[in-house]
């Protein structure tokens, strides 16, 4: 016989699995009544989730995550489309949309799955169940998630809330990888506050608490860190405050070299009314609703590509193969790039150029044996000329050597996978 399963596990192998107790709570707190009535059932109360935050930061954390969860789900019913809420957590999103007739998946983690279906069906009218399903997955596994959604018709809108600053970069690359591959699949879009989340957290922690601030935004800066592997600033899909310009080009880049584009969403522009904000001062209040007009989420959808007429270029030693998606330029670069065969693909971009505007290249080098200096100032005069400079991916040991070397790993944006 099986012994029982151990849940303290969950916490070890997965720490961020309790992280979603805690957010329903502060939920609750805003006077959210779906979201208390979740929490009774799950005898969650504010000694077992909230060991950490004291009265004022509860408010405070509570508002941050009112602003996404009722903003997330407004964008979400607008599209029309069935959603899939990824990780759906403990949240009540599905009571609330089944009372609006609206198609739901949540997915998460099968122990998350095992805990929150019972209990939140369970506050469901019998007859809008069927309007509700819930799956366990692996986001980084594409045979899981499409699993998931077997016998879910038409286009899809995917979100997603506090996941991808628990990813690494290989990971978000392969969550990137999946959704592209549902959405052309399926049609359909992916909103995520992810990438904006540490810009929500220190515009609403400002407003808050004026001077203190920083106090409270490395508190809560480390209490993310302690859930995760690797310290959140490393994230690519993840902007700094401090550096968010560069980084959210590097952001849109990464994307783009998982064939998908985004839309910056104005969170001022689409806030519903909020329960959590009579809850402080008018001033604080307002203070709040304009750091939103600073921070977008993120709507995604896949790029679709046009290809270019390559004839003519290289030969027996070179090979190109090109492509416009959007407005970014997508190279497959085969055999040697070196001083013969470097001026055909430079006369080849900047002819492309002179034709189209294009903020960035990505250039796929899973099949090139080797690149010279003079193939390296080609790519470096690309990333000068592209506002969102040149991405490369898919190099092997030989080629990433010769960069590194060189140092162009440090000018151009080398794929670490």
């Amino acid at each position: 016989m099986n012994e029982p399963f151990d849940k303290t596990l969950l916490e070890r192998i997965n720490p961020v699995f309790n992280t979603a107790k805690m957010t329903l709570f502060q939920l609750s707190y805003t006077g959210d009544q779906d979201a208390a009535r979740i929490a009774k059932k799950l005898g969650l109360t504010m000694e077992n989730t909230q060991q950490e935050s004291t009265e004022e930061e509860l408010l405070s954390n509570s508002i941050i995550l009112e602003t996404r969860f009722r903003t997330m789900g407004a964008l979400a019913e607008k599209t029309g489309l069935t959603e899939v809420d990824l990780p759906c957590g403990y949240t009540p999103r599905a009571i609330e949309f089944a009372r609006k007739g609206i198609p739901f998946v949540g997915l998460d983690l099968p122990a998350a799955i095992t805990e929150a279906e019972p209990a939140i069906l369970s506050l469901i009218d019998e007859d809008k169940r069927h309007l509700v399903r819930f799956a366990g997955v692996d986001a980084t596994n594409y045979s899981s998630l499409e699993k998931a959604l077997d016998g879910v018709s038409g286009p899809v809108c995917i979100t997603t809330e506090g996941l991808l600053m628990y990813f690494t970069d290989s990971e978000a690359g392969q969550l990137c990888d999946n959704i592209c591959r549902i959405l052309k699949e399926r049609g359909g879009c992916w909103i995520t506050a992810d990438p904006e989340t540490a810009l929500h957290f220190v515009v609403s922690t400002q407003a808050m608490f004026g001077d203190r601030f920083m106090e409270f935004l490395l508190k809560g800066k480390k209490r993310a860190e302690d859930k995760s592997d690797v310290p959140v600033s490393d994230r690519t899909m993840v902007i700094k405050p401090g550096q968010a310009e560069e980084n959210m080009q590097r952001a849109m880049m990464f994307l783009m070299r998982h064939g998908l584009k985004a839309e910056r969403l104005i969170v001022g522009e689409y806030l519903p009314e909020l329960e959590s904000l009579k809850k402080t001062s008018p001033e604080k209040a307002e203070l709040v609703r304009q750091g939103l007009m600073k921070v977008a989420y993120w709507k995604i959808t896949p790029i679709e590509g046009i290809k270019l007429n390559t004839e003519g270029i290289g030969g027996d030693d070179f090979g190109l193969e090109a492509e416009f998606a959007g407005d970014v330029l997508h190279f497959r670069l085969r055999g040697r790039l070196d001083t013969l065969t470097a001026p055909e693909l430079l006369s080849f971009f900047e002819k492309a150029a002179a034709e189209n505007e294009i903020h960035g290249v990505v250039a796929d080098c899973a099949s090139l044996d080797y690149i010279s200096s003079a193939g390296l100032r080609v790519l470096l005069i690309m990333h000068k000329r592209c506002d969102m400079g040149v991405a490369v991916q898919n190099v092997n040991m030989t080629v990433r050597e010769i960069m590194e070397q060189t140092g162009f790993d440090s000018l151009l944006y080398l794929d670490q996978s």
